[in-house]
């Protein structure tokens, strides 16, 4: 069976990666439903999926991504309109399992399809609800915890026997947490010190500790400055768009809360998968330069 495996990726290498892209997809359209029924406090088994009219939507209308682009982003049945998030997300979590799959190793990639999947869930929940539940921080944690102790390649890539690789891949998750949190929560500290008011909420001083299981800690320390860059870069574009396209009057109370009510999660998670996909081996050589310049 492995190498029937192995002799299709060899001979045919776009197989794999076309079924990375097409389950992200499908997984996708999992996550829209968690992201939005998961703060209202619904399933996300059931019901299925139904329209805004309450119709039930059928299978062949839940196509990811093809059924918004045949139905011209249209409910069949009443004909309203559907938000572009929903292919959006999906086209994301396809392009993003991708890249993991191309990026790393097998088994490492199914790892971090799953540190994907929470990261986008808890980005959009928080750009709608300015919280990120317990599900995708704590939850973050265990499973990048839990991951790193059955697939140490995780974060040794296949060094040293197997028992002593588990040993140190389940310290590296340990310690990725704990200087992960406890580096933001200084952050947030000391900002709320200099402010005056709170700077970050403590949902994203667990997300980060989730995030430091999965990728240690210098992926945690990249998701806070990375992200931070990131977030600046994206705001600067917002505002110049609105300038460009020039404010409306209703949005005038929206500006004056502009820098109180910008979430950081999306950024703490752009950071991370900026990591994890392109940059961790430019970043653990930074690091490691750092450290022997200090000894």
């Amino acid at each position: 069976m492995l190498e029937t495996l192995q002799f299709i990726d060899s001979d045919y290498p776009w197989f794999f990666a076309a079924w990375a892209f097409i389950f992200g997809a499908i997984v996708g359209s999992f996550l829209n439903v968690c992201i939005y029924r998961i703060p209202a406090e619904r399933s996300v088994i059931s019901p299925g999926s139904t329209c805004a009219c309450g119709k039930p939507i059928a299978w062949y209308d839940n196509v990811p991504i093809l059924s918004w682009l045949i139905l011209r982003g249209r409910a069949r049945c009443c004909r309203q309109p559907y938000s572009i998030r929903y292919p959006l997300v999906e086209l994301l979590t396809g392009l993003l399992f991708l890249a993991a799959w191309h990026a790393h190793s097998p088994l490492k990639a199914i790892c971090l399809m799953a540190l994907i999947s929470m990261l986008i869930c808890g980005s959009f929940i928080d750009l709608d609800h300015m919280e990120i539940p317990n599900r995708f921080s704590i939850g973050l944690a265990i499973v990048g915890f839990a991951l790193s102790i059955l697939v140490p390649d995780l974060h040794l890539q296949g060094e040293g026997p197997y028992a002593s690789a588990v040993i140190r891949s389940a310290f590296e998750s340990m310690q990725g947490t704990l200087i992960g949190s406890g580096l933001i929560l200084w952050i947030a500290l000391l900002a709320e010190t200099v402010l005056r008011k709170e700077a970050m909420g403590f949902g994203d001083v667990k997300l980060l500790g989730g995030i430091g299981a999965f990728l240690g800690w210098q992926g945690a320390v990249f998701s806070i400055f990375g992200g931070a860059v990131i977030g600046c870069i994206g705001l600067l574009v917002w505002m110049a768009f609105k300038k460009i396209r020039g404010a409306k009057p209703e949005e005038a109370e929206e500006d004056q809360l502009l820098g109180r009510h910008i979430p950081f999660g999306p950024m703490l998670s752009s950071g991370a998968l900026l990591y994890a996909l392109l940059l961790e081996k430019q970043v653990g050589a930074y690091f490691a330069e750092v450290s022997t310049l200090l000894q």
